[in-house]
């Protein structure tokens, strides 16, 4: 019965346009994550004098804001990704149980 259930729901097609809605948007953001984050750190390592350059007259530096805007990026792309799971693939969810139901 349990293996009857999953050929349902493997060949529902709403199955596999959440597969592929999920996979290619979560694809996107973590590509997305990788160029920032690993642009900051290539920065980190051949570019230290322009991270190090001071903003006006006190010690912050372009670093800081920098380092805290990747910190800050990854929160939203985080929020934006529950947004969209909490909805457009909820929905996709109930529908795929529903029909593997029938």
């Amino acid at each position: 019965m349990q293996e009857d259930w999953i050929q349902r729901v493997v060949s529902n097609p709403k199955y596999q346009e959440l597969k592929s809605k999920r996979s290619s948007f979560g694809w996107g953001l973590t590509w997305s994550m990788m160029i920032v984050y690993y642009g900051f750190i290539l920065l980190v390592a051949y570019n230290k004098p322009l991270l190090a350059t001071k903003i006006g007259a006190g010690i912050i530096t372009i670093g800081m804001p920098l380092g805290i805007g990747v910190l800050v990026y990854t929160i939203i792309i985080t929020i934006i990704y529950v947004r969209r799971a909490n909805s457009l693939y909820d929905d996709l969810t109930q529908q795929v149980v529903k029909g593997a139901m029938k």
